[in-house]
């Protein structure tokens, strides 16, 4: 086991090195050329050429600042959102157009910020990016050195750290210093390219101000698709009541009217309206059944939400497997929108992806509802307007909730939910 883990060191130190190389010579590359061109595009402001290179060029920036974002979540697991406003949509065309994108661009404080990461990652994250890298490959040159490559340069002797080197005595005695530096390389080095990230990741990062002008409009949004979803409930449920339960007990009474009158003068035909009163009594009370489990489930009501997701994925087409890992009950708002979030999903699954079977993983910890959904179905489900999953991504944003899809071509299919939940109370 202790083999294991030094050779997962080892590789994860290198592979650190070598990323490392990559971030410093980009960042004296393409961080060194997008900030002199923007510079020379803001300065072209002045004669009106700027307004038609500033935005390419601040678009650029902002691509190669998303791509060190992408990276640093992947490499190092350092989140960094995203903290441009949205370009404007109902741009005016021509010159007055484009003076207003200049001036939404200019007025983004992303820009300025994006603008002191380009500077500063040329010098601060030039050298955090550079370090793991030498940590790496510096003691390669103490071996060199040790093999006599020192004669190579026996008129023109030089230095490996704080060795002079000029015989093969000093040569031999850069060995251990190397050593040092690959033992602090193996050991610091993915911790010195997360520094890197981290770095980045104060000037990438929105300030809180702007993460909370974001929050405001998220939530802003997400009132407003709460208040719709709940006004296009309200008359789905009105809508049934009046076409089911609500038809069947006005033709009900209608049949008693007619029963009352024929009692006695036709009473075989009183009993056939009596048993059809009968029927149609049961057909609303089994619609009215239908229409409150709709709005919200007695099963999830008395005995949560792992219980109902197993009860609605027993009434599935599909064979279907549910793993339930929960500490207690969340919230009944937050069970309700998980139940319905997944019948939901479920329902798009059986309907399109083809799949003959189904896994559900529902598990709550640390605060946080999470379920999946996962089928071996053909693959291809997006997020998009029109999909189903918008809806349930926007019911699920009313919570705080987030929604990510993985469906390849081909398959399978992941559906993966979280909500936000304070705590799990025992059953």
């Amino acid at each position: 086991m202790n083999a294991i883990k030094i050779r997962a060191s080892a590789r994860a130190s290198a592979l650190a090195g070598i990323r490392g190389l990559g971030l410093s010579v980009s960042a004296v590359v393409v961080s060194c050329v997008l900030f002199s061109l923007t510079l020379i595009s803001l300065v072209l402001m002045v004669i009106g050429v700027g307004l038609f290179t500033t935005p390419p060029v601040l678009a650029a920036t902002r691509r190669w600042a998303d791509r060190r974002r992408a990276l640093a979540g992947a490499w190092a697991d350092v989140p960094i959102p995203v903290p441009y406003r949205p370009l404007p949509a109902d741009r005016r065309p021509g010159i007055t157009g484009q003076v207003e994108l200049v001036a939404h661009l200019l007025k983004d404080p992303a820009t300025w910020r994006d603008l002191q990461w380009l500077f500063l990652d040329m010098t601060v994250g030039l050298m955090t990016a550079l370090l793991p890298a030498l940590l790496l490959f510096y003691p390669l040159e103490a071996v060199a050195y040790a093999c006599g490559l020192w004669r190579v340069f026996e008129n023109d002797p030089n230095w490996y750290a704080f060795i002079r080197v000029d015989s093969q005595e000093t040569g031999l005695l850069t060995l251990p210093v190397g050593a040092v530096f690959l033992l602090l390389g193996l050991r610091w080095n993915p911790a010195i390219l997360r520094s890197h990230f981290r770095f980045c990741q104060v000037l990438l990062a929105p300030t809180k101000q702007a993460a909370l002008a974001r929050r405001v409009e998220t939530l802003t949004e997400s009132r407003h698709d709460a208040l719709d979803t709940s006004a296009a409930e309200l008359r789905r449920i009105e809508r049934d009541l009046h076409d089911g339960a609500q038809a069947r007990l006005v033709a009900m009474g209608m049949n008693l009217g007619t029963i009352e009158a024929l009692v006695e003068k036709d009473p075989a035909q009183a009993k056939k309206l009596l048993a059809a009163a009968r029927a149609s009594s049961a057909e609303a009370l089994t619609e009215l059944r239908d229409l409150v489990r709709g709005i919200h489930p007695p099963v999830l009501a008395e005995r949560g939400l792992g219980d109902a997701v197993r009860a609605l994925a027993l009434r599935l087409p599909v064979e279907t497997e549910v793993e339930v890992d929960l500490p207690g009950r969340a919230d009944a708002p937050v069970e309700s929108a998980a139940y319905f979030a997944l019948s939901e999903v479920l329902t798009n699954a059986v309907k399109h992806s083809g799949a003959d079977r189904l896994w559900i993983d529902l598990h709550g910890t640390d605060g946080m509802l999470r379920a999946s959904v996962t089928d071996n179905g053909r693959g291809g489900a997006r997020i998009g307007a029109g999909s189903g999953l918008s809806g349930v991504e926007r019911r699920l944003g009313t919570f705080d909730g987030v929604l990510a899809v993985s469906s390849p071509a081909g398959g399978p299919t992941m559906v993966t939910m979280e909500i936000p939940c304070a705590t799990f109370v025992s059953c």
